[in-house]
């Protein structure tokens, strides 16, 4: 159809240039937002229309997801309230059925319905799906044209404009998915380095939640772990306030979503709210929402929960793909960190127990040489005053293997776990006293002490040393004291001696 002026003329018609302008404005655009209010407001003054709406529509859910207007003020724009979402009017015929679509009066027609109330009054109606290749991205819908109805004219114009703006939809789209890509690849980069410096358990579960929430532009990200009891409880949550009241939430045995969760199987919600496989107590302060399967190599870590506010923008395919393949990633990070945590406390176990190893080859041995040469030569000594120093200098050699004993044993216990030993016992009341008293007290052991503690001995001996231990701190100048805990025929003993003003010295029994 050639493209005439307002007067039918054969003449060029003065819209031309305007249209040659607005496809190549259309296309000159990468961001997709701005290139949909572009086209909306373009395709609104190449018409002459008085009011214009480009519907985005969700193939998956067939309804509008996004709609860009042109022509509303932002008073009459608070007056409507919530925009149509394209299940009724016209403009849910355009969604189910995309083909031209011209109305001289809107209100002739029956299926012109569920018009939001506050809306200005429309009478003429033109719409044109947009198709990206064979997709039909949305739907452009222009009314009230200000000379009258719309023409042929304007249909083919919109539908040439519409074919451009497709092209152009289709390249800001790519631009648009590759940029969330990067954001997604490098917030899975940054959780990955996180995770491997060294974060606790807690803090890497966090670190995960955040990063997601902020990627995936949820209302919340949480971390939810299997219970004993066969549930599910949120062990980690962010969320842009206090998210307190999040963390120890369950999902109770028998919950529908939980056979997917714990097979390692996404859960993909619309609505939180009134979902009916939703049973957690939160549900109602939530929209859309992606649950996620952390595993890796066939372990289940966890699940990560990211939902949207109520009435919040539902999840796309993309959104979908890209959140699940951070979930991937981040649960083969999480178990990187707690392997590399794993051989980092082996290492350090191993260096423990080389160092026990060398105090007992060669300290205790060497010090054990030499306090029988010295002993020996005590005996052989004549002078009083020889034997007296000797004697002395075999008494702190003694009083020196037992302590470094003592430390051997100390490097021997696994640092994170109870003692199960008497002696482990005695040395953790001992080195949490230390931090009371500014020092840490000498402890020395004497005979089988292990062999000959019985529950009941043990316990006793145990509440007299704390007492001991307490009473040292109240008192005033202390600054060593000794613990020796000695077994004998005659069952366990215990002394605490310290060097405060004056001296003090406990005993037990």
């Amino acid at each position: 159809m050639p493209i005439t002026d307002e007067t039918g003329g054969d003449g060029p018609a003065p819209r031309l240039p305007m249209l040659l302008e607005a496809v190549l404005g259309v296309g000159s655009e990468l961001e997709l937002r701005a290139t949909l209010q572009y086209l909306v407001e373009t395709a609104t003054a190449l018409t002459g229309a008085r009011y214009g709406a480009l519907g985005v529509v969700d193939p998956e859910r067939g309804r509008l997801t996004d709609l860009y207007t042109s022509g509303l003020t932002e008073e009459q724009r608070q007056r409507i309230g919530r925009l149509p979402d394209g299940h009724t009017g016209l403009l849910g015929v355009l969604v189910h059925d995309p083909r031209p679509l011209r109305r001289g009066d809107l209100t002739a027609d029956p299926r012109s319905r569920g018009v939001p109330e506050g809306h200005p009054e429309m009478r003429s109606f033109l719409g044109v799906p947009v198709r990206v290749h064979t997709e039909v991205f949305g739907n452009l819908y222009l009314t009230d044209k200000r000379t009258g109805p719309f023409t042929d004219e304007d249909l083919a114009l919109l539908r040439v404009l519409a074919s451009q703006a497709g092209i152009a939809i289709g390249n800001a789209r790519l631009y648009e998915t590759a940029r969330q890509r990067e954001r997604w690849i490098e917030g899975a980069a940054a959780v990955t380095t996180a995770l491997l410096s060294g974060e606790s358990a807690e803090d890497a579960l966090t670190t995960v939640a955040e990063r997601a929430r902020l990627l995936a532009d949820a209302s919340a990200g949480v971390v939810l772990q299997p219970t004993e009891e066969g549930g599910m409880e949120i062990v980690a949550a962010s969320t842009p306030g206090d998210p307190g009241d999040l963390v120890g939430t369950t999902i109770a045995p028998g919950s529908p979503v939980l056979v997917q969760l714990l097979g390692g199987e996404p859960v993909f919600v619309e609505d939180s709210a009134t979902d009916p496989r939703m049973t957690t107590p939160v549900r109602n302060r939530f929209g859309p929402s992606m649950m996620l399967p952390l595993q890796s190599g066939g372990k289940l870590i966890g699940t990560l929960a990211l939902p949207r506010r109520r009435g919040g923008r539902p999840y796309t395919a993309v959104d979908r793909l890209l959140a699940s393949q951070f979930a991937s990633q981040a649960a083969l990070a999480l178990v990187l960190a707690d392997a590399q945590h794993d051989r980092e406390r082996l290492a350090v176990y191993e260096d423990r127990d080389r160092i026990a190893r060398d105090l007992h080859d060669l300290v205790v041995q060497r010090l054990f040489a030499t306090e029988m040469m010295l002993e020996s030569t005590r005996r052989r000594a004549a002078a009083h005053e020889v034997d007296a120093l000797l004697g002395r200098a075999v008494d702190e050699l003694d009083s020196t293997i037992q302590e470094v004993r003592t430390t051997i044993f100390a490097l021997q216990q696994p640092p994170a776990d109870a003692p199960a030993s008497f002696r482990g016992r005695v040395l953790r009341e001992t080195g949490g006293a230390a931090a009371l008293l500014g020092f840490q007290p000498s402890v020395r052991f004497s005979g089988a002490v292990d062999t000959l503690a019985d529950d009941t001995s043990a316990d006793r001996l145990l509440a007299a040393l704390r007492r001991a231990l307490a009473a040292a701190h109240r008192r005033p100048g202390v600054g060593s004291l000794t613990v020796d805990v000695a077994a004998g025929d005659d069952g366990l003993r215990l002394r605490v001696e310290d060097d405060g003003d004056p001296p003090t010295t406990v005993t037990w029994p």
